[in-house]
């Protein structure tokens, strides 16, 4: 008698680094991801991905013990081999640091399966796979593609820093690699804090402070902290960092080299800040192109595979595409930490268990939590909020007039995405053709820093009208020059957007709003931006966006198919709640 395949259940897992998550990948595909922050609200939350993974299993249905394999993201020995290497290398100079990763790695850290068994009640096998070998799978096996070249890059995962591999069908292999400490993501991160913004946390911001910056005043200072070779590898000068022996990213030689001591995180920042931040991004690209190219010249494939935190610099991404050294590029949308939770995951699966490479087995980032118009009532009604139901061609109207009156929006719509951008689901959406809108949703919803750019939502069909871009760009991983001066709240300062194009099949409801926006006003372009302020998570349920709506300065709240105004419910609105909520931060 025919007996039916075993179905094969793997549970992804990131944590104790930076950014924990849970990814589920049932038959090489994709059901659910999420970040851990999302429920915990600490932004870059590195605990145990528990509520992540119980959001996972809930979404199909699943008990802990139905999963075949749990598998980590790294291997916690060879993390340790290195961590005690660097230590003997620089000793004694390490000593306050050793101590203290140390009493971290033995309090927790290196015992992951048993707080994976302690946390989960797992009884099945846990497995491991390698840092980057994670990120790699995160990208190709997640993309369409039958081979690729694969290139890796980030901070450090165990050894490497940078990886370039080929793959073919269910086989991967990760050839060349440049060994911490030199790494690029640690540069990036070293230069990060040395601008007084928080490292792992705040690197987008640097790019996006880069463009007001003349790159020529510091590139000579940074030939000496990096020197680059034509195959891409490069090597960093360390007598300018701390991070292998200390506690801090940078050392004094580092501030003598730039003329003082880093940034106060307070304190105003200068044109001389904005002049390294470009010369940074300047030789980010450099380095990233020419690994690139050496990754081309290597294996015979028309396709590139993108992944690790340095692929979320959508500049550099950018520069990739105009190079036009391959046909098509994929960048896995979570590239950093948490993305490594779905490449563990998949690697297990299409790697190590052999299974044949299918297509379309991550074909959007709709993965996280939903809430249905009952749940979303209850928590209206909870606050006592007065608001208005709508069917959902009344709501994509309406939406889309408030749009044109140059309101504000939160937009809560559909399943939470997994990664670090807010592509729809759950997203604050704005007119991009006034430019006031620039500096009021920064400044008056985000409560974040002025000179940060908004992306653009636009329709796929009307992309090459309004930016130079040629290919789709569905995760707001490509940056491309604007060709209209119509849209100045999404234009940057150097004349560029990082772009999300959208397409109907990957979220109807919010490419219909757009498209109905566009029929009323004649622009197929809107601001989106996160579902956050400053310093918070993205929002995940309808009380996070609730709350976030009513102590901000946002006009309306379109959460499922309801819809709330503010000019209905300033009773809720609570002064010194307000202040509360910012944290301070100032409007003025």
């Amino acid at each position: 008698m025919f007996q039916a395949q075993k179905s094969i259940k793997i549970l992804g897992l990131s944590f104790f680094y930076h950014d924990s998550a849970a990814a589920l990948i049932v038959d090489g595909y994709v059901v659910a991801a999420c970040q851990e922050e999302r429920f915990t609200r600490k932004k870059h939350d590195a605990s145990f991905p528990k509520r992540a993974a119980s959001f996972c299993l809930a979404h199909a249905a699943l008990d802990i013990n139905a999963i075949d394999y749990v598998v980590f993201y790294e291997k916690p020995l060879l993390k340790f081999e290195r961590l005690l290497t660097t230590y003997i290398r620089v000793w004694p100079r390490g000593l306050a640091s050793f101590i203290y990763a140390m009493t971290s790695l033995f309090g927790e850290k290196q015992w992951i399966e048993q707080k994976i068994r302690q946390e989960l009640g797992y009884r099945g096998p846990v497995l491991y796979t390698e840092h980057h070998y994670a990120h790699a799978a995160s990208a190709y096996y997640a993309s369409n593609f039958d081979d690729a070249a694969v290139v890796t890059m980030d901070g450090v995962g165990e050894f490497d820093t940078v990886t370039v591999g080929y793959a073919s069908g269910n086989t991967m292999r990760l050839i060349r690699s440049i060994h911490f400490p030199h790494s690029l993501g640690l540069l990036y991160s070293a230069v990060t804090y040395y601008l007084g913004f928080k490292v792992n946390s705040a690197e987008y911001k640097v790019m996006g402070l880069a463009p007001y910056g003349n790159p020529g005043r510091y590139l000579i200072h940074f030939k000496k902290l990096i020197e680059i070779y034509e195959d891409g590898s490069f090597h960093l000068n360390m007598r300018y960092f701390a991070y292998e022996y200390g506690l801090t990213m940078t050392n004094k030689n580092f501030d003598m080299l730039f003329g003082g001591p880093p940034r106060d995180p307070e304190a105003a920042l200068t044109q001389h800040h904005k002049d390294i931040a470009a010369a940074l991004q300047k030789i980010t690209e450099e380095v990233v192109l020419r690994i690139v190219a050496y990754a081309k010249n290597q294996y015979p494939s028309t396709n590139l595979c993108l992944a690790g935190g340095v692929a979320l610099n959508c500049v550099a991404n950018g520069k990739i595409l105009e190079q036009k050294l391959f046909e098509h590029i994929y960048i896995q949308p979570a590239s950093g930490d948490a993305g490594g939770a779905v490449g563990a995951a998949l690697y297990i699966y299409y790697d190590v268990l052999g299974n044949q490479k299918q297509h379309d087995t991550m074909p959007n980032v709709f993965l996280g939590t939903a809430y249905t118009n009952d749940e979303i009532q209850k928590t209206l009604d909870e606050n006592k909020a007065q608001y208005r139901e709508l069917s959902d061609q009344e709501l994509i109207v309406h939406t889309a007039r408030l749009i044109a009156e140059d309101n504000v929006i939160g937009w809560f719509q559909g399943r939470m995405e997994f990664g670090p951008r807010a592509l729809g689901a759950r997203s604050i959406i704005a007119d991009a053709r006034n430019k006031a809108n620039w500096q009021r949703v920064n400044l008056k919803i985000k409560f974040r820093e002025s000179f940060r750019p908004f992306a653009p939502t636009v329709l796929e069909e009307h992309t090459q009208e309004y930016f130079d871009l040629s290919v789709p760009s569905p995760y707001m991983l490509l940056v491309a020059n604007v060709k209209k001066d119509t849209i100045p709240a999404v234009t940057h300062v150097d004349g560029s957007a990082r772009i999300q194009t959208i397409r109907r099949e990957n979220h109807a409801l919010y490419y219909d709003m757009i498209q109905e926006f566009y029929r009323i006003s004649g622009c197929p372009v809107i601001i989106n931006t996160s579902f956050n302020v400053r310093g918070e998570p993205i929002v995940e349920s309808p009380e996070d966006a609730f709350r976030c709506f009513i102590n901000t300065y946002m006009d309306y709240l379109i959460i499922g198919n309801f819809i709330v105004a503010k000019k209905d419910n300033m009773r809720l609105v609570d002064s010194d709640g307000l202040k509360k909520y910012l944290g301070g931060f100032s409007l003025d």
